[in-house]
């Protein structure tokens, strides 16, 4: 199975200091949880305690692999909105088995963009 989820954040500061925040250093400020690691110097980096390895692409683009669950890439576009910037994040995944449940994390996909505005602004 595979999902694309494409949704919005509104981030009350202009685009070029918004991008920041959607680096795997910058979450850190707003992601509750989220603690990346980084095995060597390079553009790699793991999460969930090692069970996930991220790749950066650039431009705020991430490959991402769960072994044995998923596979997929994260993408983050920023455009001005006012006096802040609207960021569009596009997931898309595939089920590297059976038992990854895709539709629950696209049936909760509205609700976490909406999290993430949330905390974004409360850390601002």
């Amino acid at each position: 199975m595979r999902c694309v989820c494409v949704g919005s954040v509104h981030v009350a500061l202009p685009p070029a200091r918004a991008a920041a925040l959607f680096t795997p250093e910058g979450e850190r400020l707003w992601a509750h949880g989220w603690a990346p690691e980084y095995p060597t110097d390079g553009p790699v980096f793991l999460t969930d305690d090692g069970a996930t390895v991220w790749v950066e692409l650039g431009d705020l683009r991430y490959a991402r692999v769960t072994p044995g669950v998923q596979a997929g890439t994260v993408a983050v576009r920023l455009a001005p909105d006012g006096d802040g910037t609207r960021a569009e994040v596009t997931y898309d995944l595939t089920a590297l088995s059976g038992d990854t449940d895709l539709a629950a994390f696209a049936a909760g996909f509205d609700d976490m963009m909406a999290a993430w505005e949330r905390d974004i602004a409360a850390a601002l």
